[in-house]
Formats: structure tokens, C-alpha cells, sequence
């Protein structure tokens, strides 16, 4: 019997390994049942560029720099998300507005193995980042029951956690979401390289915290820094598993000048 190439194997592997079979959507008649979409904010535009490319931290990335309005802080203020208790909270009250550094990790879903490993690495990094004064958040797609059990279970401070189950800030960043960069990304890869890091991340995991609306696991994540209203740094995921270096995003952190 021939041989596989080695990048189908991998590809292979890492959707056996990132999903299980009730997480993806049934096909009917080759059509996937997403659900009627809701009216949507004007999706906004991020990098597609690593990184690596950044050279000027009080900048975005260079592919990014006009693509995201001067307002993009306020647009996002108003949007009311969950916390991982269940109580509303608008994305504005999240950390200071005016001089206050965030880092927002938008993970893809509560029910995904590969956010489960980023979770766990937010986790042990999050005593460097409240070292250097800046706040933490992550934010799934789910409900805050959800939530609740990837917090209990992995396990992840519950007060920088929460739920965005109509994927409102997702959509106005413009997130990808699809079947392609779901399943197919070549960037999905780079899991290879933490594999143990994910399998001691999910020891724990159970299926129970995947979306009951299954169109949610197509949806991709990214990472942001905030200063106040300020748009710093933002990076999509370009496909499953395709984390931000945490190191890096340390970095800019801490070259962010003082007012």
C-alpha cells in the first residue's frame, strides 16, 4: 500500500486531534446548515501579517494600520458579553479605558481542545502580565454555562473569563469563520510543535463545553492589545490552533510608553 504524504497525515492528525466528530456540523444535501444570519455590525479588517512583522509597538501591523478606525475602542465599548457567571457585562468595563493596557485573547470556542491548550497557557502567564500591570481577558464563543466548565475543569480564573455567544465582538474584528480555515488552514500545522502542552491541557476536557449552536465551531480567534481605547496590536488566527506568541505580545506590552 503507498504511502501517505507526510502533510496529508498531518493534516489528518491535526483535525482528528482539534475535533471530534459531533463537533462538525452534518452536511444535508452538501449543504452546511448554518443558521439565518443576524444582523451584523460592519465587519472591520485585521492583520493578516505575523507577528514577527511588528516593529513599532504603539502601531498596529503594518497590514493592519488603516484598517481598523480610530474608534475602534468605542465601537467595541457598548457591545454587552457574559461573564463566565452569567452576569452581563459591556466590553468597555472590562479594564480602564483611559491609560489601562489589555491583552484580549478571543478564543474560538469553549468546546475546542486547541483553546483549552491557549487557555492553559494564558493561565501560567498571567502572573508576568498582572506583574507588568497589564489585565488579562479571555473571551469564548459559548454561553456562560460553557464557559463555566472550561474554567472548573481545565482549571481557569473564572473573573478573567467570558462568553460571547452571538459572536458580536468576533464579527465586528472581522474573524475569520468557515469550514476552510476551520479544517483545512495549513497554519493549523503549528500545533504539531506543542503537542505535549495540548495534551496535558486537555486531561480534562469533555465535549460538553462545544456550543449547542455548531456553526460557532467554525469560528477562528485572534489576539488584541488594548491601551485604554487604543487599538495596539492585532492578530487573526489564520486557522486552528494558530496562537499568538505570548512572548511577543508580552513585548509590546511592556514597550507600551507611560503617559
Amino acid at each position: 500500500m503507498a504511502a501517505l504524504p507526510t502533510d496529508t497525515l498531518q493534516s489528518v492528525r491535526v483535525r482528528s486531534l482539534c475535533f471530534t466528530h459531533s463537533q462538525i456540523p452534518k452536511l444535508t444535501s452538501g449543504v452546511l446548515p448554518i443558521s439565518s444570519p443576524k444582523p451584523r455590525t460592519p465587519t472591520i479588517s485585521s492583520s493578516k501579517s505575523r507577528n514577527n512583522a511588528i516593529s513599532r509597538p504603539r502601531l498596529l501591523v503594518r497590514a493592519s494600520a488603516t484598517e481598523f478606525p480610530a474608534n475602534v475602542g468605542d465601537l467595541l465599548g457598548d457591545f454587552s458579553i457574559f461573564t463566565a457567571a452569567g452576569e452581563p457585562v459591556l466590553f468597555k468595563d472590562l479594564w480602564d479605558q483611559n491609560e489601562g493596557v489589555a491583552v484580549v485573547a478571543l478564543l474560538r470556542h469553549f468546546g475546542c481542545p486547541c483553546c483549552w491548550e491557549l487557555a492553559s497557557a494564558l493561565k501560567e502567564s498571567k502572573a508576568r502580565f498582572d506583574s507588568a500591570g497589564v489585565k488579562l481577558i479571555a473571551v469564548g464563543v459559548g454561553t456562560p454555562n460553557k464557559a463555566q466548565i472550561l474554567a472548573e475543569r481545565l482549571p481557569f480564573p473564572m473573573d478573567c473569563l467570558y462568553a460571547d455567544p452571538d459572536r458580536k465582538v468576533y464579527n465586528l474584528l472581522g474573524l475569520y469563520h468557515g469550514v476552510g480555515r476551520t479544517f483545512f488552514n495549513p497554519a493549523s500545522a503549528k500545533v504539531f510543535s506543542r503537542f505535549e502542552a495540548l495534551r496535558k491541557a486537555v486531561q480534562n476536557y469533555t465535549i460538553e463545553a462545544t456550543p449547542d449552536d455548531r456553526s460557532s465551531v467554525l469560528q477562528q480567534g485572534g489576539m488584541f492589545v488594548f491601551k485604554g481605547k487604543q487599538l495596539l496590536y492585532a492578530r487573526k488566527d489564520e486557522g486552528t490552533g494558530d496562537h499568538a506568541s505570548l512572548d511577543d505580545v508580552f513585548d509590546i506590552c511592556c514597550k507600551v510608553p507611560v503617559a
